[in-house]
């Protein structure tokens, strides 16, 4: 049986199968959710926040609570949208400003420009680069060696 989400950041109401996760939801709505860990509750990238309806989700497993309490952007109503699933009406989801860094495909064509928003850090959800920063050579060296090491966590993590 369906039940009703509503995403605060588009203001639309929708409807999800019950036992559902959040993530897939999002995902069919095209947000800026990414889903870095392949959905395994490892990352940052699907971290959002529970306006109303916390009750009307599933439990927080032991790995979700971990991964929240390395998010720096992490809120009492924090929850990944790839570990939240469905199981009553009403509940309200928003995201989290800014985008990860997994997001930007070409880095280098960033060097010399203010970021528009801030970029994250898809594992803490840091804020790697603010807005309204301008974006210099020595922050695009920290941008690559920090997706390097992101794919390098996330590969080992993978293998366990």
């Amino acid at each position: 049986m369906a039940k009703t989400v509503r995403i605060d950041s588009i203001n639309e109401e929708t409807s999800v199968q019950t036992n559902d996760n959040l993530l897939s939801l999002l995902l069919t709505k095209e947000l800026k959710v990414l889903q870095e860990c392949g959905g395994r509750g490892i990352c940052a990238t699907c971290h959002i926040y529970i306006k109303d309806g916390m009750e009307q989700l599933s439990p927080m497993s032991r790995r979700e609570q971990r991964t929240l309490e390395v998010i720096t952007t992490c809120k009492m109503n924090s929850r990944l949208a790839c570990q939240a699933r469905v199981i009553g009406d009403g509940v309200v989801v928003d995201l989290p400003g800014g985008m990860y860094i997994s997001e930007v495909e070409d880095i280098e064509s960033l060097i010399g420009q203010r970021a528009t928003q801030d970029i994250l850090h898809p594992l803490y959800g840091t804020v790697l680069v603010e807005t309204g920063k301008l974006i210099t050579r020595s922050m695009i060296s920290q941008l690559q060696q920090t997706r390097g090491e992101v794919s390098e966590v996330l590969s080992r993590a993978g293998n366990t």
